[in-house]
């Protein structure tokens, strides 16, 4: 494969926005010393530092490629997500910061607002000439943004709506840019109108008025966090604050003059649900800055186990490089199958987000697989970037505990990201969901125990057969053979993939199975529900895996025959191979792996491994992080 060097793998990886990441790259290169300044300083002059790079970059036009052209946007979504992935190569506070001010704040007001806010706000927000705040998360009520207790109430003889923070435990919290920076703030209320409530509504709140909080309004500082300290989050607590009535975001409801309440939309829940929809960029930006992040510590561990050496293992004269012993192969090298892969699996969400927000793709199938298919990404995107990280400190040792090494940084302010824009766990939640209901028309107003009832209605077959994934048991039969039977090449990329739709499929089955039949014997649905939740998990986890895998195979059939295609097909077989094995237990148990064929997958993700090695640092290489950017100098040398 000496055919191949890093620029080709870097190229792939960046696929049509090469020229975007090429550009944030330089910038971040240009700024690299930013990592280094801000390592010491107290925490106001951090925030404050942070501020102004952000500002320097955003004059590039690098941070508002999202918005429409008339603002002074490029106009292109899927240009702003790899921008924004690229980002994640430098500082962390910096991205985040970035995240809100343009992904949340300006992302809310152009999704969910209409030309009036347009033409107000949002030249302002792309030029950083004006700071805002996304205020949706409560202290007591966290990812149930349905229940939040914040409430505007219309006042008709005054035409504005009075903002109340209406219990203890209601202020708005973790609200980036609130705690210094933030002038204005989208605010997520439930909407009151002549004594009817009308469900959770965004407003635009001012929050400070040259440079001072606003009157009604109250703002603490969250204080210090375990990571991302250079971003300013705070709580707000809102006492009368009145706001003209055109501040309501009116997309896709409004309140007259006349005090009317109106909507296209008329069920509550299906409006809720098509707001929220709208917001699912932050979700899908944050699945690739986990991704980046992931390859900045990739890098860094494996470049350091191409130069440290550890005892004489093959030599009574030299010791050997840590990265020619077996074990640590298998601890970092499926780890760079698997960025690969979740790169690949975010490139099509990516896609897909782009064909979505610029028309291209209408229909609401279509919003609702992408709303599900980026919630499945970001959650195994972000927990791979926890564990990526880990592992790869521990690899490099007590060097790797070093704060001037990177991983300080890395794992303290990376370890949000499973919990940010959703928490993982109910993100998978909202993945199963999908999967039972088949994103029926009534998907997007379907709560958890509104989903079992729909799936408790249905017959069984039919809830496998609407999934629209395959048959059971039928169109796997031939190449995932009951166990002792005759088994296929064990590097097939059918019996790869019929093995992980197996799963998936199975698992749904008997999750609708269970579904049914305890609301059948007549128990309440939350319990039923309760009881099933880690097979709902499991399933979710299953289907994303089957994704991930199919968007690998995808991008390695779409190369022609040569040495990167099978360097990639190598990859495609360690990822694919190394997800069955750490399943196996559940494999053998339904009798569709033998003992002896497990056995053969160890021998032959090992066999991969050592395949591998020769190409690991081209393989890291590949990543493009710039060398500034990995500031791992005792490591790297």
């Amino acid at each position: 494969m000496n055919a191949i060097d890093a620029t080709a793998l870097t190229s792939l990886l960046d696929g049509r926005y090469a020229a975007v990441r090429a550009d944030v790259r330089t910038s971040l290169t240009d700024h690299a010393g930013f990592l280094d300044e801000v390592e010491e300083l107290p925490r106001a002059e951090y925030r404050d530092r942070v501020l102004e790079v952000l500002l320097e970059i955003s004059a590039t036009g690098q941070s508002g490629l999202g918005f429409p052209k008339e603002y002074g946007g490029g106009g292109d979504v899927g240009a702003s997500i790899a921008a924004f992935e690229e980002m994640a190569g430098g500082d962390l506070s910096l991205l985040v910061k970035s995240g809100v001010q343009f992904g949340l704040f300006g992302g809310a007001i152009l999704q969910l607002g209409t030309a009036r806010h347009h033409d107000a706000y949002l030249a302002d927000i792309v030029a950083g000439r004006l700071l805002g705040s996304f205020a949706m998360t409560e202290h007591g009520h966290g990812s149930n943004v349905a229940a939040v207790a914040t409430v505007a109430t219309y006042d008709p003889a005054a035409q504005e709506f009075v903002i109340e923070t209406t219990q203890e435990d209601a202020y708005k919290d973790y609200i980036g840019n609130a705690a210094a920076h933030g002038e204005l703030a989208v605010v997520f209320a439930q909407l009151v109108v002549g004594g009817e409530e009308r469900g959770v509504h965004a407003f635009v709140v001012p929050i400070r008025v040259s440079g001072e909080v606003a009157p009604g309004v109250r703002i603490e500082d969250d204080g210090l966090k375990m990571g991302l300290n250079g971003v300013d989050n705070g709580r707000i607590w809102f006492s009368g604050v009145r706001v003209p009535r055109t501040s309501l975001l009116n997309r896709f409801a409004d309140v007259t003059e006349e005090g009317d309440y109106v909507s296209d939309i008329e069920s509550a829940g299906r409006r809720f649900f098509t707001m929220l929809g709208t917001l699912i960029q932050g979700r899908v930006s944050v699945g690739g800055a986990g991704i980046r992040a992931s390859e900045v510590a990739l890098t860094i561990a494996v470049r350091y186990a191409l130069r440290r050496r550890q005892f004489e293992a093959t030599s009574e004269t030299s010791e050997d490089l840590l990265l020619d012993y077996g074990q640590h192969q298998r601890r970092l090298l499926p780890l760079v199958a698997r960025t690969y892969a979740l790169r690949f699996a975010q490139e099509v969400v990516r896609d897909d987000l782009h064909a979505v927000f610029s028309g291209a793709e209408t229909s609401e199938h279509a919003r609702r697989e992408l709303e599900s298919r980026a919630a499945g990404t970001k959650a195994l995107a972000t927990w791979h970037a926890t564990r990526v990280i880990q592992e790869c400190r521990e690899a490099c040792g007590g060097a790797g505990y070093l704060a001037a090494n990177r991983f300080t940084a890395l794992k303290a302010d990376t370890d949000v990201f499973t919990t940010f824009e959703g928490d993982n766990t109910v993100l998978l939640q909202l993945v199963a969901k999908g999967l039972l209901t088949d994103y029926s028309s009534e998907f997007s107003e379907m709560d958890q125990l509104a989903m079992v009832r729909f799936v408790a209605g249905l017959a069984v077959d039919t809830v496998l057969e609407r999934t629209a994934v395959h048959k059971l048991l039928e169109r796997v039969r031939d190449v995932v053979p009951i166990a002792g039977e005759r088994e296929p090449d064990i590097l097939d990329s059918d019996y790869h993939l019929a093995m992980l739709r197996f799963r998936e499929e199975h698992m749904l089955g008997g999750v609708a199975r269970r579904l049914k039949a305890g609301v059948d014997a007549g128990r309440n649905a939350g319990e039923v529900f309760s009881s099933v939740q880690d097979h709902v998990i499991g399933v979710a986890h299953a289907h994303v895996e089957r994704l991930i895998h199919e968007a690998f195979s995808e991008k390695v059939r779409s190369l022609p025959e040569g040495d990167l295609h099978d360097l990639m097909e190598q990859l495609c077989d360690l990822n694919a191979l190394s997800v069955i094995e750490a399943d196996r237990a559940w494999f053998m148990e339904h009798g569709r792996l033998s003992s002896e064929r497990s056995k053969a997958i160890t021998s032959e993700v090992n066999r991969l491994c050592r395949e591998l090695r020769p190409h690991a640092r081209l393989l890291v290489d590949g990543f493009g992080v710039p060398e500034p950017l990995l500031r791992a100098k005792d490591l790297l040398g």
